[in-house]
This record gives structure tokens, C-alpha cells and sequence, in this order.
């Protein structure tokens, strides 16, 4: 008896070691679990306005660039202007050789007075032929021939006349004048050279600033967006447009907006796009034709869901995020995205809905599908160079 009791007690320490052991190994693999479990910063998705922008690269020209030509030939005699100045309409920019302009006047002039005598003669004759007519001294055809004397002497007379207002007119074309207010470009040629209309280069261009168009193109598709594939005219999507901005070749803002204007009628069959033309006025003249500058066009999207960039990786052409689900596992899944975007957030189409839980670290070093974290919210995240306070176990 004695023995059969010792052997039940020792077998009875034996179970309870056991049960002891298990339950430290139970105790230990939770623990290592819970160790193992990353902390990574998640974010719960909810709507918001998204303010965009799309850019569109573009060129500047003047309300009007007048390439100024001149109307006669002849050697540039005195330069009335200087390259960027500012001009008023009537201005006087070039002056021609005059001497062969003024010969012409005169000799047209005196040609003039040569035919009025010619005409004073033949209508004294033509009144002498009258009245010897009605008395019956000459024929009627004596007088009808001093009657055609008299025309032919006004004829020439008001060809004469016609030499004159076209001789003083290149006489007046020698004086090149600026035909709008504006600013004045290169002058490529300057005093002894000639000056011809048949140049192939102007005298200079006067371009009016006051007002300017940026040239930029939309493509097929982007146009077919505006218009809502037909729904409304080309015409009343461009005024529903709101005003866009210019950013300038220093990366600065224009600070006055500006207006799209017009769009070609025409697509481009080599590039695929149409051109369109936004007005800005210009009243300091600080921008000039020629200049380049990016079109900032608002393009913003109410109640959307926005992700930061960081928080998505790519696989296949394809967009992916680590989507948390109830259990704390991530999970990648595929996302849409709208192409357009501010450099730091992209606006999510498919793929997420409002209330979605995405880790938004550790993306592409630290996470894996199926991978269990222990979510932290990012705002409470420590600041940078601050040590973070140790953590004890429980």
C-alpha cells in the first residue's frame, strides 16, 4: 500500500510539472507574439476636398505683335526709337531718304500746274468756238472738236492731280510711325541700311502688353472631359471655366489671373492636341511676348478619398496599398488613382471606401502580405531626435 501510494504521488507532481511548463510555453509564445508585432502608423480614410492643379507648359505673346514694315524703299536715315521702349500710335519709330521722295512731289506738282494751263486754254478755246458757233461762223463739228480738247486737257489734269496725292503719300511713307500703342523689339537694322517692303525681316515688331495671351494645349481627351463627352457646348464649358494662374520662368506666381479665351477649332494630327489661349492683363508690363510660363489650372475633387504617396507601392503597373483589417493584419490591395495629384497625396477612385484603415509606413521594407502589426495613430509618433520612452513588458 505504502508503495502504491508513493508511485500515485509521484505520477500526480509529474502531471502538475507538466501543466506548470505548458502554461510558461503559452505565456512565453504570447509574449514573442505580441514582440513581433510591428508598430506601424495607419490612418482611417474619410472624404475630403481635394485642391489640385494640373500644369500645361505655355508660350506668351502680346495682345497684337505688328511686324513694322515699310511702305517705300529707301535708306534709313534716323532711328526714332530704341529697342524696349514703349511707344504711342502715330509715333514715329523710322525716317526713309526723303530727297528722291520730295523730287517726285515736285515734279508731280509741277505736272499739276503744266495740265491746269493746258485746261485754261482749251476751255477759253472751247468758249470762243461757242460763241462763234452760235453765230454761225464754224461748223458744229469745229466746236466739238474744241469741246474734246477741253475734256482730254481735264483728264490730264486729274491724272496729274492723281501723281500728286500718290507722290506726297510715299513722300509721308518715309516717316515709319508705330501703328498701336505697344513696346518696341529688336532693331535689327539701324541707320545706312535699306529698307524695302519686299525685306524679309522687319524693321522691328511693336507688341501691345498691355494685355497677353499664353498659348497651351489641351489634348483630344482632355477636351472631351471639358465638354462632358458632348453634354455641353465647347463654348459654355470654357466660360464655366474657373481662372487659372501663370507661373513664371522663376517658379513665382503671376499675381493677377487670368482667363482661357478661345480654343482652336482644330486638333493637330501630329501632336494630338488643340490650342487654347488664356488672356491676362499686363498693366506693369512684366510680361513680354516671346516669354514662357506654366498654366496652373485649379481641378478640384469634393468628398474624395486621398492616400499620401508614401503609402503606396507599385507592382506590375498596377498600385497597391496594405489595407488593415479588423484582425491588425495587412493585406495589399489594388487601387485606382486619379492622374492628377499635388506631389504628396494621390486621390483614390477605386480600390478604398470612407472608414478603410491603411498602414502608411514601412511600406516596401518592413511590411507583407498578411503580416499582423500593432496600428499607432501618426500623430503621436515622437518628434524627430526625441528618444522614445522604453517599453515594459506586462
Amino acid at each position: 500500500m505504502k508503495s502504491i501510494s508513493s508511485t500515485l504521488g509521484s505520477i500526480g507532481l509529474l502531471v502538475a510539472s507538466a501543466a506548470m511548463i505548458t502554461g510558461c510555453s503559452n505565456n512565453s509564445g504570447q509574449q514573442q507574439m505580441q514582440m513581433s508585432a510591428p508598430e506601424i502608423a495607419t490612418i482611417t480614410l474619410s472624404p475630403q476636398k481635394a485642391n489640385l492643379e494640373t500644369t500645361f507648359p505655355a508660350t506668351i505673346q502680346g495682345k497684337t505683335d505688328i511686324a513694322i514694315r515699310p511702305q517705300v524703299t529707301g535708306f534709313i536715315t534716323k532711328v526714332h526709337v530704341d529697342e524696349g521702349q514703349h511707344v504711342r500710335k502715330g509715333q514715329a519709330l523710322f525716317t526713309l531718304d526723303q530727297v528722291q521722295f520730295n523730287a517726285a512731289v515736285d515734279q508731280a506738282r509741277a505736272q499739276v500746274n503744266s495740265a491746269q494751263t493746258a485746261v485754261n486754254t482749251a476751255r477759253m478755246t472751247a468758249d470762243s468756238k461757242k460763241t462763234l458757233l452760235e453765230k454761225n461762223i464754224i461748223s458744229q463739228y469745229e466746236y466739238q472738236l474744241a469741246q474734246n480738247s477741253l475734256q482730254q486737257a481735264e483728264s490730264q489734269l486729274a491724272t496729274a492731280k492723281a501723281a500728286l496725292v500718290n507722290a506726297q503719300k510715299n513722300l509721308a511713307y518715309t516717316v515709319v510711325t508705330s501703328p498701336s500703342d505697344g513696346v518696341v523689339g529688336t532693331i535689327p537694322n539701324r541707320e545706312g541700311s535699306l529698307a524695302s517692303p519686299s525685306s524679309a525681316m522687319p524693321l522691328t515688331t511693336v507688341s501691345d502688353n498691355s494685355e497677353v495671351y499664353a498659348y497651351f494645349s489641351l489634348t483630344e481627351k482632355d477636351l472631351l472631359a471639358l465638354s462632358k463627352s458632348g453634354a455641353t457646348s465647347l463654348d459654355a464649358a470654357i466660360k464655366s471655366m474657373p481662372e487659372v494662374q501663370l507661373r513664371l520662368s522663376d517658379g513665382t506666381l503671376y499675381p493677377l489671373s487670368g482667363k482661357v479665351a478661345t480654343v482652336s477649332g482644330v486638333i493637330d494630327n501630329n501632336t494630338g492636341s488643340s490650342s487654347v489661349r488664356a488672356l491676362f492683363n499686363n498693366p506693369n508690363g512684366i510680361l513680354r511676348s516671346g516669354g514662357t510660363g506654366v498654366i496652373v489650372m485649379p481641378a478640384d475633387r469634393e468628398a474624395a478619398i486621398m492616400i499620401p504617396q508614401k503609402a503606396t507601392f507599385e507592382l506590375q503597373d498596377k498600385k497597391f496599398v496594405y489595407l488593415v483589417n479588423d484582425s491588425n493584419k495587412v493585406v495589399s490591395t489594388p487601387v485606382t488613382i486619379d492622374p492628377i495629384n499635388d506631389g504628396k497625396n494621390f486621390v483614390v477612385t477605386s480600390g478604398l471606401k470612407a472608414g478603410d484603415r491603411i498602414a502608411i509606413e514601412g511600406v516596401g521594407t518592413r511590411l507583407s502580405d498578411g503580416l499582423t502589426i500593432t496600428p499607432t495613430d501618426p500623430s503621436a509618433a515622437p518628434a524627430a531626435g526625441q528618444p522614445q520612452a522604453p517599453q515594459t513588458g506586462k
